[in-house]
């Protein structure tokens, strides 16, 4: 995506945070490159060394009690060390005014000032969260989300396989719809995959030989969800007699989506395949291993223990007695 702008963020949160700008227009050519916002205090006081010149300037009640501290001549210099071309903005915060040779440095260096009632804290807080937001890198991926017991299934596979009849199913079960056809994906901070729907088609869905459905007047509104984080891809593919499908399901596949791992169930379709059902079991089997337990591996580890020690076939099913 391009880059965050302050004619952007003013148009998004100037509202909200109350800002007004003092300087003459709100264009930038800086943008703002990260979701942190600077408290230059040590940077007015002449220390440069670390000075993030490229985030939004936020100046306080302490820093603007500092610069009222300042004769003419110191003032000048810590407006000069603080009004950079990098600097996308600088806020004022506490309804101070602006100091008019910062609104006059501002104009001359292109660099957009403003000034807003909240406390520092409180608009650097709201300032984060939609940068953050903003920031965040994105991708569109052509499936269909649902959340399966508060597992989020995306569901992928070549145009007309079935994404979206397996949604519905799934729908028809209980589970919530994210997205279908076109599902926006952003990495959040923290290393993970949140999907949502386009705003054209959120709660739709495009059913072949019935067209265009609406699930959340259909079905109500407990039925769809804004969003939800992306944990596992089910793959739908067509049956092949050459291919080598998974059996036991102990060697785990992922796939990656903008840099993060994921894991990957590929579903083969063959003629009366309850898709739904085993997607259900997904999700469940994905809560389990989170759980710490890991079916398949268990399994596996008895049959081991079974072929090297003798024992009874009886030993590797459930429910053995003692």
């Amino acid at each position: 995506m391009g880059g965050l702008t302050v004619e952007r963020l003013l148009d998004r949160l100037g509202e909200k945070l109350e800002l007004a700008v003092v300087t003459e227009t709100a264009a930038s050519s800086a943008e703002v490159a990260s979701s942190d916002v600077a408290r230059p205090g040590l940077l007015l006081a002449g220390f440069s060394e670390g000075s993030h010149d490229d985030r939004i300037q936020v100046l306080g009640r302490p820093e603007m009690a500092y610069l009222d501290s300042l004769g003419e001549g110191g003032l000048e210099d810590a407006l000069e060390r603080l009004c950079v071309a990098s600097v996308p903005c600088v806020i004022v915060t506490d309804g101070r005014e602006a100091p008019p040779r910062l609104v006059a440095l501002g104009n001359e260096r292109g660099i957009p000032v403003m000034t807003s009632p909240l406390s520092c804290t409180q608009l650097a807080r709201e300032l984060a969260s939609f940068v953050e937001e903003a920031l965040a890198p994105r991708t569109t991926v052509h499936g269909t989300l649902v959340d399966v017991y508060g597992v989020g299934l995306l569901v992928t596979g070549e145009s007309g396989i079935g994404k979206s009849e397996c949604g519905l199913d799934l729908v028809e079960n209980g589970h919530r719809l994210v997205a279908d056809d076109v599902v926006y994906v952003r990495r959040t901070p923290r290393g993970q995959l949140v999907g949502a729907p386009s705003d054209l088609l959120k709660h739709h869905m495009e059913i072949r030989g019935v067209g265009i459905i609406d699930v959340r007047s259909i079905f109500g509104i407990r039925a769809v969800r804004s969003m939800k984080r992306i944990e596992v891809e089910v793959r739908l593919v067509r049956w092949s007699d050459v291919a080598d499908y998974e059996r036991l399901g102990i060697e785990e596949s992922t796939t990656e989506i903008l840099g993060i791992d994921i894991p990957l169930v590929t579903l083969p379709l063959v003629i009366g395949k309850n898709i739904t059902v085993i997607a259900e079991v997904i999700a469940q089997n994905h809560l389990l291993k989170l759980s710490g337990v890991r079916p398949a591996v268990d399994f596996d580890k008895r049959l081991r223990d079974l072929v090297s020690g003798g024992r009874d076939e009886s030993d590797v099913t459930d429910g053995e007695s003692e």
